[in-house]
């Protein structure tokens, strides 16, 4: 059975949603005002892993993630780039899809903005104020009082009083308490605004999304998450705002996804050690960054550095090279999975696998089963070419479910290959067939050194010899 960790609770849980074979989940998006970093395709991609394997088992899965297009940073970065905000908002969202479709990430069933949502934050904070939970302060900005729910800080794991102590918020005069949260704040210039029975301005932060997953998925809905820097306040607030205007328990489930670290720290632009997806994705393939970034459980903090990604890319590495030799077994060909012979051959790699993804979406874990596989592949291809075929098909199956091995493995093998001269290698490979057929093995071992050299290794098949990268 599936079992999930829930923030809320502090242990796993046996999932069972609130639809029988239905989920509802929501995941708090990018706040479009810059490039994603690190931190949020660490989010993203340990999600997208959750809902491939949710579908996997059968689940139907509506997955909203949401879009922040208007903000304080928005603001601040349209009014720096001399830029509307339209104009801002429209050119980061259109990079956030390129960056998310390099990194195969699924999109959403629905993806809202914060500024297409504005009726309903309207009728949400007119349902708190009606309820006595928020308050116009002199400014005009309306504020929820925290005081009002009694089990605010529970998701944090924190009373008030340590979280008053511990808070960063500014000192605000018109709030009645220090972690009193802003719904609306009224019009300011130079500043865009909408109109509401309080007078012109614009949403909170917090209210959004309380708005935009309510509207999407309904009063009550099975998963809720983020990074785990969104639990306190971003999520505390949300289900104070909800609970308080519905009566009813928000979200079954919260999970939160660890930092990306540099260095032992938190990545984070203050710190200087801030490095975008594009930074990544300009140095590594897309899919080398997306098995980094699962190669850690996603509770967990995931370490970046070089060394690490260059072992995430040589173990992407070994697995399309494993799927290239079967390719090349030649005469044995490539069966279809016979469903009995698989239920009798390969049941235990698939109940491996799905107990380690059941296990709170353990992808290491996952990702060691595959490696299982590899070893039996290479152990058996010579003696059993069938039945690594059958292996290698089931393999690429459950790496499915991980985002990963979709692409033909030359192509991959073949792929980043920097400052290679793709002519010279056929070049070389020919030279060497040559000196093959000549009987000359000094010569062709020669050649093969050389091209060892500039990064290339040799696969000799019945066909003839193929190159792919080291």
């Amino acid at each position: 059975m599936l079992k999930i960790y829930n923030t809320l609770t502090q242990q796993k849980e046996t999932f069972k949603p609130l639809i029988a074979g239905q989920v509802s989940l929501y995941v708090c998006g990018m706040t479009v005002y810059d490039l994603c970093h690190i931190g949020h395709a660490r989010v993203l991609v340990a999600f997208d892993v959750i809902v491939r394997y949710l579908k996997n088992r059968g689940l139907s899965v509506k997955y909203i993630r949401n879009i922040t297009d208007i903000d304080d940073k928005i603001i601040q970065r349209a009014q720096e780039n001399h830029e509307s905000i339209t104009e801002l908002t429209t050119r980061m969202i259109e990079a956030m899809h390129e960056d998310f479709a390099q990194l195969n990430l699924m999109p959403p069933t629905q993806e809202p903005k914060a500024t297409e949502s504005i009726a309903e934050i309207i009728q949400l904070i007119q349902i708190l104020l009606d309820k006595g939970v928020a308050y116009q302060a002199e400014n005009r900005d309306i504020f929820y009082a925290i005081d009002t729910f009694k089990t605010y800080g529970a998701l944090a794991h924190q009373d008030l009083e340590k979280l008053r102590h511990g808070s960063r918020v500014a000192v605000e005069l018109n709030k009645q308490d220090p972690l009193d949260f802003v719904l609306w704040k009224a019009a300011k210039p130079n500043e865009p605004s909408w109109e509401s029975p309080w007078g012109p301005g614009r949403p909170g932060w917090h209210i959004e999304c309380s708005a935009m997953s309510m509207a999407a998925l309904g009063e009550q809905f099975d998963i809720h998450g983020g990074g785990l820097d969104l639990v306190f306040p971003h999520h505390q607030n949300e289900i104070a705002q909800s609970e308080a205007a519905t009566d009813k328990k928000f979200v079954q489930t919260w999970i939160h996804v660890g930092f990306v670290q540099v260095n032992r720290q938190k990545m984070s632009k203050s710190l200087g050690n801030f490095f975008t997806l594009r930074d990544m994705l300009a140095e590594y393939p897309a899919e080398v960054v997306r098995y980094f970034l699962m190669a850690s459980h996603y509770r967990s903090p995931i370490h970046y550095s070089q060394e690490n990604l260059q072992l995430a890319q040589a173990a992407l590495q070994r697995l399309y090279t494993t799927l290239f030799e079967v390719d090349n077994l030649g005469a044995s060909g490539h069966p279809e999975i016979n469903q009995d012979s698989l239920t009798t051959l390969l049941s235990s790699y698939e109940e491996s696998f799905q107990a380690a993804m059941d296990d709170d979406f353990n992808t290491p874990e996952a990702l060691a089963v595959l490696f299982v596989m590899t070893h039996e592949i290479h152990r058996i291809k010579a003696t059993d070419p069938n039945k690594a075929i059958l292996i290698a098909q089931v393999l690429k199956k459950q790496a499915t479910v991980l985002g990963i091995l979709q692409q033909n493995p030359k192509d991959f093998l073949k792929s980043g290959v920097q400052q290679i001269d793709s002519a010279k290698i056929e070049s070389l490979i020919q030279a060497r067939e040559k000196a093959r057929a000549g009987k000359d093995w000094k010569t062709a071992d020669a050649i093969r050194q050389e091209l060892e050299q500039m990064g290339i290794a040799l696969k000799d098949t019945p066909q003839g010899s193929d190159w792919y990268r080291l």
